[in-house]
């Protein structure tokens, strides 16, 4: 049987700190991949290395799955080592994941330390059975496993198989990189197993991949024979000894004897990208090497996640069996893994988030700005114990805005989740938000007519890309002047998608019982019913629209005391021919009346009382761009939006998240 070719499944770049083209980093990055690791792969299993000296010394290694022979080792270390300067161009740390090896690199010495994050977690979508009896036959696979593993020391891989009934077989691997003690192995694959029950209760087959180790567990043989003993050892250097010792030979356990590739028992896998397994709430009892998962403990979490395996599967292309959905970008091409930041990097960037750095307070909780080792700026939001909002609004965020690529999105750069800090890092926005500059006179005339439209332009590109141009369909459902943010040159950027929901396949619209958002942006169905769709976020975009031309706020905006909105107040001057009444004084001497009536004209059909009624986000986009097309006549915006916004509401924020748990919800067909 001729070998198969190493298959990719993800790559990590955290994009901390990078390097320059042409720089000394670079130089000793090419000479470990070509030079240090070339080669190996035919003799070793497991090699680290170094190359060149501080503050250029680059940290490398590769390990290969213990059963992969040494030429197809080889063949995937060459693989990954071109793979990984193209994924990760510039990244001064990086590490790509195949199915026969990793390769892995860095500025900073990792070696001989257990490292939990990036995590990759794929299942199988096939579920089992019987529950109960392969629950039990898989508490008693990676028992085995455990078991193998600390009955010698340098057993840093091994593999299992369980009978569950007399017509299925349960097959498990678990591999640590050799580097690492026992005690760190053990604790490494323990804290993988405990995540599988999170994310792939009942499926009959799942994997965790970590830098340090790695499990797999399937009802098919998916490993073959073990590495020849003649060549089954491993290179392992101690990063503050120079001197290379003499390799320790290394012991794999023998399992099946079938090659991985071409079973009938192989089924598409739906790969998942987490930072941390804490994400997930993961609870687990270890006793006596034996562990033992209840699903009622991680039913809320699992009902969570299946709505996002569902919407993975959609349009997803699948090659040898496996669907790589999870890690292909807008156009089919391979995604950077979504990385982990350490505690200790933010702690330093944020000058331990002293208040000098403080840059806001949301409804997630403060936000601080920070600046790397090299230079970069980064903002950094920290979730708040006293926080509306919690793991599933930060796993929602991470897991949304990771896979979302659009210059109207504000970057995630990555998160942490250590010491029970929850924390997102974002590209640094050196202009704040927008409401900064709307709602404040004396900086607000830097917003002239043409910059105001060309943020409006851009927002709206934006949701489009969300409702429209993405892989997946998002309703953002907090859309608001506060989570716009600026760069330097007053491009906006859409940013909180802690509220977010995925719509899928045909679904137009869905309610809830919990009614999330800033009032005064809420669709009236929305704030009333709990019913949602794109054009709940269309509304909030006309709000938006209004409150760049006038420069005032809808939340609040009172003319009597009956409580009158800014979208009545707007329709009023706009169906007596006054819209120009309407306008922020500060634009006065910069705008073009034409296009300020027209916007007013479009602001007011996204904020019409009937769903139907309103455009999409494409219809917008035709209208700001066309200077010919004849707009329908909008009909008087919803008056339950202005009694809402003129209700006391408990806060002294304009920006609080209100959430009503009490909301009868209907099914509203649209006229």
């Amino acid at each position: 049987m001729s070998e198969i070719q190493p298959t990719y499944l993800s790559s990590s770049c955290p994009g901390i700190s990078n390097y320059s083209r042409f720089s000394q980093f670079e130089t000793n990055l090419q000479r470990l991949l070509i030079r240090r690791l070339y080669g190996q792969g035919s003799i070793y299993g497991f090699f680290n290395d170094t190359e060149g000296e501080n503050p250029d010394k680059v940290y490398g290694l590769f390990l290969c799955r213990g059963d992969v022979q040494p030429n197809m080792c080889q063949s995937c270390i060459d693989a990954a080592s071109a793979e990984i300067v193209k994924e990760c161009a510039a990244d001064k740390e990086a590490i790509i994941y195949y199915d026969a090896c990793l390769v892995r690199y860095s500025y900073r010495s990792f070696f001989s330390i257990m490292e939990l994050s990036p995590s990759i977690y794929m299942y199988n979508i096939a579920n089992v059975t019987d529950f109960d009896k392969f629950e039990k036959s898989l508490a008693e696979t990676f028992d085995n496993l455990t078991t193998k593993l600390s009955n010698a020391s340098n057993h840093m891989y091994a593999t299992t198989e369980v009978n569950v009934s007399s017509f299925m077989t349960l097959y498990g691997l678990v591999q640590c990189t050799p580097d690492l003690l026992v005690a760190d192995c053990q604790s490494c694959l323990r804290s993988s197993i405990a995540a599988i029950p999170s994310f792939a209760t009942g499926k009959q087959g799942a994997r965790v991949l970590r830098p340090s180790c790695n499990i797999r567990y399937e009802i098919y043989p998916f490993y073959g024979k073990p590495r020849d003993e003649s060549t089954n050892t491993a290179i392992i250097k101690n990063p503050g000894v120079e001197s290379e010792a003499p390799p320790p030979s290394v012991n794999k356990t023998s399992g099946s004897n079938d090659l991985e590739g071409g079973k009938q028992g192989e089924s598409k896998w739906i790969p998942i990208v987490a930072s941390l397994s804490a994400i997930f709430g993961v609870t687990l009892f270890c006793s006596g090497g034996i562990f033992l998962w209840r699903r009622r403990n991680f039913q809320e979490n699992i009902d969570h996640n299946s709505q996002e395996v569902q919407l993975l599967e959609f349009g997803g292309r699948v090659s040898d069996g496996y669907s790589n959905e999870n890690f292909q970008g807008e156009s089919g091409v391979r995604s950077k893994e979504f990385p982990s930041i350490r505690l200790d990097i933010l702690q330093t960037a944020t000058k331990q988030f002293c208040d000098e750095n403080k840059l806001g307070v949301g409804g997630f909780g403060p936000v601080y700005k920070g600046k790397l080792a090299d230079g970069k700026e980064i903002a950094v939001k920290r979730l708040s114990r006293t926080s509306g909002q919690g793991l599933l609004e930060f796993k929602n965020e991470v897991m949304l805005i990771a896979r979302l690529q659009h210059r109207n999105l504000v970057r995630l750069l990555g998160c942490c989740l250590e010491q029970n800090e929850k924390l997102l890092v974002y590209e640094y926005m050196p202009n704040k938000s927008l409401d900064v500059f709307l709602f404040d006179s004396s900086i607000g005339v830097q917003l002239d007519w043409q910059k105001r439209l060309s943020i409006i332009n851009g927002i709206a590109r934006g949701i489009l890309y969300l409702h429209e141009d993405s892989r997946l369909r998002i309703i953002h459902r907090d859309l608001k002047a506060s989570n716009v943010l600026l760069d330097h040159e007053m491009n906006p950027k859409i940013s909180d998608f802690g509220m977010a929901r995925i719509f899928g396949g045909n679904q137009n619209e869905a309610n809830t019982n919990r009614v999330v958002g800033t009032y005064g942006y809420m669709a009236p169905e929305y704030a009333m019913e709990g019913l949602f769709s794109v054009k709940s976020d269309v509304f909030s975009f006309g709000v938006l629209l209004l409150e760049i031309i006038s420069g005032r706020r809808n939340n609040g905006f009172h003319l009597s005391e009956h409580g009158e909105s800014l979208l009545t107040f707007a329709w009023k001057l706009w169906s007596k021919g006054q819209g120009m009444e309407l306008i922020d004084p500060l634009l006065v001497q910069s705008c073009v009346p034409t296009e300020v009536l027209k916007c007013i004209h479009i602001g007011l059909l996204c904020v019409q009382e009937d769903p139907a009624d309103r455009p999409t986000m494409s219809s917008v986009i035709v209208m700001l761009a066309s200077e010919t097309l004849t707009l329908p006549l909008p009909s008087e915006p919803a008056f339950s939006v202005g009694r809402v916004v003129a209700e006391p509401i408990q806060s002294t924020s304009n920006d609080r998240v209100c959430s009503v748990n009490e909301v009868t919800i209907s099914n509203v067909s649209p006229r």
